[in-house]
């Protein structure tokens, strides 16, 4: 430990530092840069929304004269409901101060004025190719901004009219005054021919009114403005505001109107946040640099025995110990990472717990539809035989019927439950030389009815000369019966099944080879599991109680299948002496 200890103190000095340092100066040199761009962008992004807003105010406006035309044009209406109709809509929209419908060449049809009307018509230069217009801005009695919007609406011939609004824009002004950027960030909206509109800065409203007349001091944002209308690409500027201030400036046009937005803020307050940061990141250079030599020896020490702590406690509970935890101090991430692994820890107890849980409901539900399946169908024989037994009881013949059919189907129910006996414990056996061609030859004659009953063929090919084993009789006969019956089950109608033996030194081999369907390639390594198996019902347990018999007896069983062309099960057992009296019969 205390070598890779001095080796990691020697990594810091001589890897990180340099970093670090480089790290540092172009941090500082691009931090300026990257603020003053970061800010810009973010200046421009309002002044854009705040010209989008100013657009939709005045399409606003638009679209209430056009459908104020298209009402008049739709009916046919006596001069005072037309001017009652114009009175009603300058008392709901109020930002229009007057409404006046113009006819063909220009002749006054109607107005909401009470003593006539100043607006006009425009000129046909003034007139967008979507047949409004929008007048230059001019100031009101009051001293107010305000201008005129005109709508061109079709008549039946080829002239067409004209609603014609005056529009206050006093609204535009608290647009603007609701832009804040920072403490003292603010917004201005000049016209085209760079007269203030609105501005944001209580304490240079005063320019507004002056603004356009001769003589009035040319502001910076004016000249800015200007820029913008004659190239577009010069959206941001510094210049010095009337009061001494240094100021950065961004300007958008509004869509589709010849005002421009600018947004401005004094220079130290926008990169105040630069300035701090540099200035903290030069501290925080220092020190680093200061403190990692002389805390890296103590620092790699804790940081390196945290590490071989979760080393360790990873280790074991790779090995299965589940109950090992790791008590790691500190705040850093290795604290956090050690509350994750224990975390984790207590989470694998619990899924551990959750899957033997699954594993046993899985299991006794496997349990419990197999045994419905394969106890059903007996349980109901012996009921029916029960109710027929009721009403033929004095039938000596169907007595004999009944007794038949009951112990038949007791003995299939002994044999499931003897089933779920000998999986869950070893099964008794009692071992003497069996001879296995013989042993074979009579479970396959007790099997021959029920193959051919399925219409296939079942023979025997015993091998050149007799062979003995070690095994028990009854429980051998029980593999051989599992095995044929799997095969039967498995096989359609005109297959064969063929059970072969053969001797190889000191070992017998015994296979039993079907032309089914075969098993899958992926199931073949749990079909001896127990509770596993191929067929649609059952429970799964006569390769699982055939394995562990062959198993008890020191034999080996495996099993070899192709889709579609069958499978065969090979027994393989040592071979042993015939017992005396077969050698004195012989």
């Amino acid at each position: 430990m205390t070598r890779i200890t001095s080796r990691f103190v020697l990594l810091i000095a001589s890897a990180a530092i340099a970093p670090l340092m480089l790290y540092g100066a172009v941090s500082v040199a691009h931090l300026g840069t990257g603020t003053e761009q970061s800010v810009r962008e973010g200046n421009l992004r309002v002044a854009e929304q705040v010209g989008e807003q100013i657009k939709q105010y005045i399409v606003h406006n638009q679209r209430v004269l056009r459908s104020i035309g298209l009402e008049l044009r739709a009916a046919n209406l006596e001069l005072w409901q037309q001017t009652r109709i114009l009175k009603d809509y300058a008392i709901d929209f109020p930002e229009l101060r007057e409404i006046s419908v113009f006819g063909p060449g220009g002749r006054l049809v109607a107005t909401s004025a009470v003593s006539g009307t100043s607006l006009t018509v425009p000129d046909a230069a003034n007139v967008g190719s979507d047949g409004m217009s929008v007048a230059p801005l001019s100031l009101d009695r009051d001293g107010l901004p305000t201008t005129t919007l005109a709508v061109r609406i079709p008549h039946g011939d080829q002239s067409s009219g004209w609603v014609v609004g005056e529009l206050a824009l006093e609204e535009l002004w608290r647009m603007v005054d609701r832009v804040k950027i920072g403490q003292e960030g603010h917004a201005l909206l000049l016209a085209e021919n760079q007269r203030l509109i609105a501005h944001g800065d209580a304490d240079q409203k005063h320019y507004i009114a002056s603004s356009g007349q001769p003589g009035a001091p040319r502001l910076p944002e004016q000249d800015f403005a200007a820029a913008l209308l004659a190239d577009k690409s010069r959206n941001q500027t510094h210049y010095v505001d009337e009061g001494g201030g240094d100021m950065l400036a961004v300007a958008a046009r509004v869509p589709a109107l010849p005002w421009v937005v600018v947004v401005e803020q004094p220079t130290d307050e926008a990169f105040a946040v630069a300035a701090t940061l540099r200035r903290q990141l030069l501290v925080a250079i220092t020190l680093a640099l200061l403190g990692t030599v002389v805390l890296g020896s103590l620092w790699s020490r804790s940081f390196i025995s945290r590490i071989f702590a979760l080393k360790r406690a990873t280790r074991a509970i790779a090995e299965g110990r589940l109950d090992e935890r790791v008590a790691i101090g500190g705040r850093d991430e290795i604290h956090e990472l050690g509350d994750a692994f224990n975390s984790m820890a207590d989470r694998l107890v619990e899924l551990q717990d959750d899957v033997r849980k699954q594993e046993r409901q899985a299991m006794f539900g496997k349990i419990a539809a197999g045994l419905v399946h394969d106890l059903s169908h007996p349980i109901q024989n012996i009921y029916n035989s029960c109710k027929l037994i009721q009403k033929m009881f004095d039938d000596l013949e169907y007595r004999d019927t009944f007794k038949r059919t009951v112990d038949r189907e007791m003995v299939i129910v002994k044999r499931v439950l003897e089933d779920l006996r000998n999986i869950a414990r070893p099964i008794p056996l009692e071992r003497f030389p069996i001879e296995i061609d013989r042993s074979i030859g009579e479970v396959a004659e007790s099997m021959q009815q029920l193959a051919e009953t399925a219409g296939l063929t079942l023979r025997v090919e015993a091998g050149a000369r007799a062979a003995y084993i070690e095994a028990d009789l009854f429980a051998l006969g029980r593999v051989y019966r599992n095995l044929i019956i799997n095969a039967i089950q498995a096989t359609a109608p005109g297959g064969d099944i063929v059970i072969a033996t053969a001797v190889e030194g000191q070992r017998v081999r015994i296979s039993v080879a079907d032309t089914g369907c075969g098993i899958p390639p992926d199931k073949l390594s749990t079909i001896f599991d127990d509770f596993v198996t191929t067929k649609r019902r059952g429970l799964g347990l006569g390769l699982a109680i055939s394995k562990k018999i062959v198993e008890q007896l020191g034999g080996q069983i495996g099993v070899t299948s192709e889709v579609g062309k069958g499978t065969t099960v090979t027994l393989d057992f040592p071979r042993t002496q015939a017992p005396r009296i077969a050698l004195v019969a012989g």
